[in-house]
């Protein structure tokens, strides 16, 4: 059986920090693998290893056959801008090449007719045949369908894409691609239920080995059959589905702790009672150094108490104060090229109101935050900003986080705070101590996340424009920062695709895209949040 992953006392650094240590396992075909752990446990660190886009800090990773491998932040090559989506999903398979060679073939014979342009032509058409040439395209639209990707979009040059629609072409491109391996770093963000449905039952079937980063309990459950767990406790590696994970590891903890206990326990006895003896007889004397060694061998093979899963509080301040109306748009339209992406969208945002946007994949929920926050211009209509309103922007991509550019410079060029100040911020956002002089490139999704959030809040900002803020966050993390944003007394415009969060911020009224019709909000339009 094809062995397609060994890794053997791997050691992951990021940010010139070690994350992750003697990490050893062997994944063959078939099987499925999930890694989890908190935000900044080394997650996609690891993956990148793992994939040989980032060199290990020590052991080693021995890869067998074809990988397929998806990025957090799916890298957007400028080469590929002007190529058309779909032929930009049959390049993994060459195909594109191939049917220019096979044409010119063709265009030979008519021209010559000879032989040896006949064997060629032969030769390339066989080869288009066994990789699959004639049936690619519905292969392609089948596999683009399933997740979410109109038909229509694949029409499109890759630039024209949103980029929710660019990661999800790039899924598209590395399934089709036919791995033996496939390396997926939260494969889930940017998918709509029906897509998140799909997806699942295509992991399950997948002959090939899986490994898979994820905070999506249901993909997790549906497709994994091996966790991997890494914290600072080490890691740990789990049979079987993420719920029973979560079982297995509740009872480990709980091992753990009471032989944490029970250890520290003995060894303050010992350490007591030696300290009692010492000074007395030569008998007392001998007692109390082998009670010593007693306490020294204890304390040698000693066991730490297990990170528990962490209660995680964030606060945003109140918003500096504004007028009645912090928004007003009027007959916004924006197409790329001959599509048309939304026409005459007009709405306004009271303050203190939260506006929920929803629509189809491709609706132009992103495409309006981006041409609000000017750095899209729209094709007709306009805005404006009401009275001292200071609006600050989270982009789903991350867009405004910097590589080479380390944490708190990032805060200090979103507030005029000092660094004590702007540093006691970040450790409110779980993002303390050396982290705050590392990269930003080299955060986790989860940490830029953070960071991303942590501005928002530093810059005193009355209106946020909110793209997906909860992608890349672990569970305590994302309840956390829906509870935060319940409580703030300031203007929303929301785009999300979690119900839970949804829920909790509680929007009074709904933009239908790309219609621009404008409702009150209904509980009942939750059922759709994950579809739309």
């Amino acid at each position: 059986m094809l062995i397609p992953l060994e890794v053997r006392g791997l050691e992951v650094e990021a940010g010139g920090l070690t994350v992750v240590r003697d990490l050893s396992f062997t994944l063959s075909a078939g099987e499925k693998m999930g890694v989890v752990g908190r935000n900044g446990a080394g997650k996609t660190s690891t993956l990148r290893v793992l994939a040989g886009d980032h060199p290990a800090a020590g052991g080693s990773v021995v890869r067998r056959g074809d990988v397929g491998y998806l990025r957090q932040d799916p890298r957007h090559d400028r080469a590929s801008d002007d190529v058309v989506a779909l032929a930009h999903v049959l390049e993994a398979r060459d195909l594109v090449e191939l049917a220019t060679r096979l044409e010119k073939a063709r265009i030979a014979i008519e021209e010559d007719p000879s032989d040896r342009h006949v064997a060629r032509f032969a030769r390339f058409e066989d080869e288009y045949r066994s990789s699959g040439g004639y049936r690619a395209e519905s292969e392609v639209r089948s596999i683009a369908a399933g997740l979410g990707l109109a038909q229509d979009r694949l029409a499109l040059p890759v630039r024209a894409l949103s980029g929710g629609e660019r990661r999800r072409l790039e899924l598209t491109r590395i399934l089709y691609g036919g791995s033996d391996l496939l390396l997926l770093d939260e494969p889930t963000n940017h998918l709509d239920a029906d897509a998140k449905t799909w997806l699942m039952k295509f992991l399950s079937t997948y002959a090939g080995a899986l490994l898979v980063v994820s905070h999506d309990i249901a993909l997790l459950d549906a497709s994994i059959t091996r966790i991997l767990h890494l914290d600072r406790d080490g890691v740990v590696e789990y049979r079987g589905t993420y719920s029973q994970y979560r079982t297995a590891r509740a009872r480990d903890e709980e091992r753990l702790t009471t032989v944490a206990e029970r250890q520290d326990q003995e060894i303050r006895r010992l350490r007591t009672l030696a300290d009692s003896m010492r000074g007395q007889t030569q008998r007392r004397a001998r007692t109390a150094k082998s009670m010593d060694t007693r306490r020294e061998k204890l304390e040698a093979v000693r066991i730490a108490a297990p990170t528990h899963e962490r209660s995680v509080r964030f606060r945003f301040p109140p918003p500096p104060h504004c007028g009645r109306t912090v928004l007003k748009v009027e007959g916004v339209a924006k197409a790329f090229g001959a599509n048309h992406v939304f026409e005459d969208v007009s709405f306004d945002v009271g303050r203190g109101e939260r506006l929920m946007i929803m629509g189809l994949n491709g609706a132009g929920k992103t495409t309006l935050l981006r041409i609000l926050t000017e750095e899209t211009a729209a094709d007709a209509g306009a805005f404006r900003w009401g009275h001292d309103v200071e609006p600050g922007y989270y982009a789903q991509e991350h867009e405004g986080l910097t590589a080479g550019v380390d944490v708190l410079s990032h805060m200090r060029a979103a507030s005029s705070a000092d660094d004590r100040q702007l540093r006691s911020l970040l450790g409110m956002f779980g993002l303390s101590g050396a982290i705050a002089f590392q990269d930003a490139g080299t955060l986790s999704g989860g940490e830029k996340t953070k960071l991303a959030l942590a501005q928002l809040v530093a810059g005193r900002k009355n209106l946020l424009l909110l793209d997906e803020p909860t992608n890349n966050l672990d569970p305590p993390s994302r309840t956390a920062i829906a509870e935060a944003l319940r409580g703030w007394p300031g203007a929303m415009i929301i785009v999300s695709h979690d119900p839970e969060f949804v829920e909790a911020l509680a929007p009074q009224r709904v933009l239908m895209m790309p219609e621009g019709s404008l409702d009150f909000w209904d509980d009942e339009l939750l059922d759709l949040v994950s579809l739309a």
